[in-house]
């Protein structure tokens, strides 16, 4: 069994659980559920899914492991599992699936040397690193080499991988999140709920806000949901956040950014709230992928 550098991802207070969808129907379901194409992971393939509202608003991210034909594992954070869960059973009717939360049998843990070769681990590439689902009574995969739950966030935060929490479900359209751009949304499947919304968004229009990288002084945290500014007064709204490198924070955060341009028939696609003069300033930093112009 090889050794590898962990991080526990599954701990309080923000910490991420499991979904299993299993039966016959199980990706056909998430297919009208999702903005991913489930139906063409292989088995063994991940991806990013957006779950949302008719009105194209992320309720959550769910990052999807397609174990067997007939079975989908779904990574979100637990304090959303009691909005997702039920939202979803709501949906099934006749369809041939079910779904268990599985947050207490299985751990996600984050490996940031490499994969395992531990058979009994499921696990999946996440950006430069991986994401592991390991049985709770399974041996340490880590040998006890684990590292701190900000160097995970704070590289979640350089590439510029948004997440949902309940300060923050259905506040975003999925493009404000950048999901176009991370592979999260098929805009070649079929329909699923808040599809016209986010079709019309990516065909007609031009979204003026959109997730960006920023440096945040030292201080209290910044909460997801909490307002921001920048230098020049434009009004962000905090995703996520993590201790800097070089200290202060590091964050994602909503706002206008400059080669956003309003576009003729383009739909309304805004975020709720504005800063006051008393809200966080705070500096731009690069995302490793390009805005849309």
């Amino acid at each position: 069994m090889s050794r590898v550098v962990g991080i526990d991802l599954s701990s309080p207070p923000d910490g991420l659980g499991v979904l299993a969808f299993r039966g016959a129907d199980a990706a056909k379901f998430l297919q009208g559920q999702l903005s991913a194409d489930v139906e063409k992971l292989g088995t063994g393939v991940s991806t990013l899914a957006g779950l949302h509202n008719p009105q194209g608003r992320v309720i959550a991210l769910l990052t999807l492991l397609r174990t067997a034909a007939d079975e989908v594992l779904a990574v979100l954070p637990r304090e959303l599992i009691g909005v997702v869960e039920p939202r979803l059973r709501k949906y099934i009717l006749r369809a041939k699936v079910r779904i268990e939360d599985l947050s207490e049998s299985l751990r996600v843990l984050g490996s940031v040397t490499g994969p395992t070769s531990d058979p009994a681990v499921r696990q999946m590439p996440w950006a430069d690193r991986w994401m592991l689902l390991v049985p709770a009574d399974h041996p340490d995969v880590f040998a006890g080499q684990m590292a701190a739950r900000d160097h995970w966030d704070r590289a979640d935060i350089a590439a510029g991988l948004p997440q949902v929490f309940l300060p923050t479900s259905e506040t975003f359209v999925a493009q404000m999140l950048n999901l176009d751009l991370l592979g999260a949304i098929a805009f070649d499947k079929g329909c699923y709920t808040g599809q016209e919304v986010i079709a019309r968004a990516h065909y007609r229009g031009r979204v003026k806000r959109r997730l960006q990288r920023w440096h945040a002084p030292p201080g209290p945290a910044p909460k997801p949901g909490a307002s921001a500014r920048t230098a020049d007064g434009r009004t962000l709204t905090v995703v996520r956040a993590a201790v800097g490198g070089n200290g202060g924070w590091d964050l994602l955060a909503v706002g206008t950014f400059a080669a956003a341009e309003p576009a003729a028939e383009a739909p309304a696609v805004e975020a709720p709230g504005a800063a006051d003069a008393s809200a966080l300033v705070v500096e731009p930093l690069p995302l490793p992928y390009s805005l849309p112009e």
